[in-house]
């Protein structure tokens, strides 16, 4: 298993803050072994607190231009859409610093899924450099649900973690909605996998998973295990919850 690094904020604001900062130093060290990085977003409300951080604090602190940036995983909606993830990180973030629209690879949501998971798949094994037979991103950034989800796999869909593929599709189990989703294949080849979680209604399934010394193997995200990288938890105290006394 890889280590659980752990880091407790007090608040999801603080989280946010803490982490851009955390991310800005990785991002600078691992500027010292590649002059291009490969680093995977994901949606929800942590990442919103964070991009916000990041074009606010860090916008000429981070050469953006020497950073490729493609997503976890994306609701099949317009990008225009309040649900689009590349749409909130674009608005929040990338609109409001210099970096090139080539460096910005989303996922089309708006496309035939099946088509686009397949599109996505082959862009990333083209521009991501391998590390045994897989692309390995440098940094991808991962949230967790509350029913123990990450990217878009879900408790009922376990066989997206051991996918041969990069991408497939994703059916949202309580609204029927389908995504296109990285699958657990290309998370565990990764070189860094941070998780941002805030939110008391984590706190369940958060302490399950990290105070284990055997993977919950019922939860997608308990089965984040980098092959050969590293795993960090940045949790604010409401998710962290009996961890954080």
């Amino acid at each position: 298993m890889a280590e659980k690094n752990i880091v407790i904020f007090d608040s999801p604001k603080e989280l946010a803050a803490g982490f851009a900062k955390v991310l800005t130093e990785k991002i600078g060290e691992l500027h010292k072994e590649n002059v291009e990085l490969n680093i995977a977003l994901s949606g929800g409300n942590t990442p919103i607190e964070l991009f916000k951080i990041l074009a606010a604090d860090y916008k000429d602190r981070i050469e953006w231009n020497k950073l490729n940036f493609y997503w976890v995983d994306e609701r099949c909606v317009e990008v225009s859409s309040p649900d689009s993830n590349f749409g909130n990180a674009y608005n929040t973030l990338f609109r409001n610093v210099n970096i090139s629209p080539a460096r910005l690879h989303r996922i089309k949501g708006e496309a035939d899924p099946v088509k686009e998971a397949q599109r996505y798949s082959e862009l990333v094994k083209h521009n991501v450099p391998a590390s045994g037979s897989l692309p390995s991103f440098d940094i991808i950034l991962l949230g967790i649900g509350e029913d123990g989800h990450t990217a878009s796999i879900f408790p009922n869909q376990m066989n997206l973690l051991t996918s041969d593929k990069l991408y497939d599709i994703a059916i949202q189990p309580r609204t029927g909605n389908t995504r296109i989703t990285m699958t657990g294949t290309l998370i565990n080849n990764a070189k860094n996998v941070y998780f941002l979680v805030s939110g008391k209604n984590k706190s369940i399934v958060i302490n399950e998973i990290v105070r284990v010394t055997e993977p919950v193997d019922r939860y997608p995200a308990a089965m984040v295990e980098p092959l050969n990288g590293n795993l960090y938890w940045y949790l604010d105290k409401s998710a962290a919850g009996d961890i954080a006394k």
